[in-house]
């Protein structure tokens, strides 16, 4: 009697357990086969999960886990295929999915059953177990060393700022200008007017001594602008006759530097005398007499006149020819 009650325990547990696995593997008039392409897979590679579902045509099925990228902490999901549905008949469909699968680990893994639900109930595929296999690296070729970090060469647009370009062209257009304004505008020449030929130094000279004269300033009680137009009219004469830039001197540096000239020696202090009478006006308000206006006046014609260039007899007889 125990003996059959033990066996009839049996045949109770082996029927339980049928049936449990026929309730899972149909989950409502369902079944739900999946299976490998290959079982042993080289780590980095992939291969296919062919995932095969039979149903009822009317039924509506879906994965709970589509959005999933994983079906284990080593087994990725690299790809989802479109699902393939199959009418096999008397109102049954076979939809055949694929998932691409990979593994970058080695190793033996574990793919669970993948949960299916259709109609409210829930089907499992079989459980399957995928060997990872390590790559050999001695036998890659195209892996190599690392190579160690090579310095950058230096480069100096590399540490210019952006159009750095259009920063030097306004430098040079503001160095252009200075050299402009200090060669033409600050000597009263204007380079923009249609320059006719200038006259030679001695002829400037005294056509603007002339000018001065008639323009008869101290006789108005213009004494200051009177000198200041005398100064004015040998300084240019100096810087032009001589080369010496007075127009940008001190009238103690105009006498100093004249004083080395073999040609303004013998007329060097009737210049200083100009100049010293010039600059008591000009900076201490004081009025001269009459005399000294003229005296002044016929200083600098006699200044210029005794360093009037003399012309070679060869140049002479060259104009006249």
């Amino acid at each position: 009697m125990i003996e059959m009650s033990q066996s009839v325990r049996h045949i109770v547990m082996t029927a339980v357990v049928m049936v449990a696995a026929i309730a899972t593997a149909w989950g409502g008039n369902v079944t739900f086969k999946a299976k490998l392409d290959s079982a042993t897979l080289l780590m980095g590679k992939t291969t296919a999960l062919h995932l095969e579902i039979t149903q009822d045509k009317d039924a509506r099925g879906f994965f709970p886990n589509e959005q999933a990228d994983t079906l284990s902490a080593m087994v990725e999901i690299a790809e989802r295929p479109l699902a393939d549905t199959t009418d096999l008949g008397n109102n049954r469909i076979q939809i055949n999915r694929d998932l691409i699968i990979q593994s970058f680990d080695s190793g033996m893994w574990i793919i669970k059953p993948i949960p299916y639900v259709v109609n409210g109930d829930t089907a499992f595929c079989n459980q399957l177990t995928l060997k990872v296999l390590p790559v050999d690296v001695s036998q890659m070729k195209d892996i190599h060393d690392i190579k160690p970090v090579e310095e950058v060469p230096f480069n100096l647009f590399d540490w210019l700022p952006a159009y750095w370009w259009a920063w030097l062209l306004g430098l040079l257009l503001i160095g252009a200008g200075i050299w402009a304004y200090r060669k033409y505008y600050k000597k009263g020449i204007n380079p923009l007017k249609p320059s006719r030929k200038r006259l030679p130094p001695y002829e400037e000279a005294m056509i603007n001594l002339q000018n001065l004269k008639a323009a008869q300033l101290w006789q108005q009680g213009r004494e200051k602008e009177y000198f200041t137009g005398l100064t004015d009219i040998l300084r240019v004469y100096i810087d032009r006759r001589f080369h010496i830039n007075a127009v940008e001197m001190t009238s103690s540096q105009i006498i100093d530097t004249l004083k080395k000239n073999d040609e303004t020696k013998a007329v060097n202090e009737q210049l200083e005398m100009i100049l010293e009478v010039a600059d008591i006006v000009k900076f201490a308000n004081a009025r001269p007499l009459a005399d000294d206006n003229e005296v002044a006046y016929q200083r600098a014609v006699n200044f210029v006149e005794a360093t009037r260039p003399v012309e070679q007899p060869e140049k002479k007889e060259e104009a006249k020819k």
